[in-house]
């Protein structure tokens, strides 16, 4: 018992891992989406298209490997989690979609590139959203009777969820912002540093309220950040998010490159470290547990073999493109 307990914890870490990079990666893609329609028609909107179409596909290999290592580590949590928000993930998965026909096609198809425009800031808003309510559904609790989703159709629609929907929305621009204040410069670096601004102030405003929200959401968050000794523990957080916001914001008034963007990812950093403080031990709150879903064993330790021989070959390649890869971005693209 002792080492399938130690087993389904490292596991839980290798999902956690996957999420943080698929939100920190793709999320700025995203970002740059939900921004579009902010950027000026032709040259400024294809640069920041340009800034992203040679790692854009690649990013989502980490939606895979968190959703494929949920089904086979925690079943029982991919069965309650995956029907309390079917129509929540059907809508991140045709957004991404959406997203990524328009990406290919406002390219082949110039006669009616506004549409495809429109679709991809569409499918980008839509997406960030959905991701963003599917985490409050699953910070607000789900209902579980025999091992089996309880719940109505339309649990997960709540002002809680739309919250940190609308913080997750703010969060992915602002990486798409950050991100284009590295990627670019003369006036497009100015137009991306005033929309960074903009999107730091909602980030830290959201989070600031999910976080509020959270102590009145479960008797169990408030007892877990607010009583001692729990709180000696967690303290570290939300003061390190504080500083981190501070950084940001003088990074953004001051002629910095890539700053603001190692900056945004670590405020996303400590933004889901908050959400493990707040969900560990559960998978499926209020009552399963990573080790009430866990697989068996010898599933968890067969699995965990070939993740160890794939996960050092998927950050390899990613971390190459993103060297390669690593100047500014002109009309013509990297340089």
């Amino acid at each position: 018992m002792t080492y399938s307990v130690d087993l389904t914890t490292v596991w839980a870490f290798i999902i956690a891992f996957a999420v943080f990079a698929y939100v920190v990666m793709d999320g700025f893609d995203l970002g740059i989406g939900i921004l579009f329609k902010f950027f000026e028609a032709g040259r400024e909107r294809d640069r920041a298209m340009n800034s992203i179409a040679p790692v854009w596909d690649g990013n989502e290999t980490w939606l895979v490997l968190g959703g494929g290592g949920l089904f086979a580590a925690f079943p029982l949590a991919y069965a309650v989690i995956l029907p309390a928000t079917y129509p929540l993930i059907i809508a991140m998965l045709l957004g991404l979609v959406f997203r990524g026909v328009a990406f290919e096609y406002r390219w082949r198809d110039p006669g009616h590139r506004r549409y495809w425009d429109a679709a991809f800031t569409g499918g980008s808003i839509v997406a960030a959203l959905a991701q963003g309510m599917t985490l409050g559904a699953l910070l607000q609790g789900i209902e579980i009777e025999g091992r089996a989703y309880a719940g109505g159709p339309f649990d997960w629609l709540t002002p809680y969820t739309i919250l940190t929907g609308l913080g997750t929305l703010a969060g992915y621009a602002l990486l798409g912002a950050t991100w284009l204040v590295w990627k670019l410069d003369d006036a497009g670096q100015d137009h991306a540093r005033r929309l960074a601004k903009w999107a730091a102030a909602a980030t830290i405003v959201l989070m600031g309220a999910v976080s509020i929200a959270n102590v009145f959401l479960n008797e169990e968050y408030a007892t877990r950040w607010l009583t001692a000794p729990e709180i000696y523990y967690v303290w570290p957080v939300p003061l390190m998010t504080g500083a981190v916001a501070v950084m940001l914001w003088r990074a953004l008034s001051a002629d910095r490159h890539s700053k603001p963007f190692w900056l945004s990812l670590a405020l996303f950093l400590f933004g889901m470290a908050g959400v493990g403080v707040t969900l560990w031990p559960n998978v499926a709150p209020p009552s399963l547990t990573i080790w009430d879903a866990a697989a068996p064993y010898s599933s968890q330790l067969f699995m965990l073999v070939g993740t160890v021989i794939t996960m050092p070959l998927i950050i390899g390649y990613t971390a190459w493109a993103y060297w390669v890869f690593r100047g500014k971005v002109g009309d013509e693209g990297y340089h």
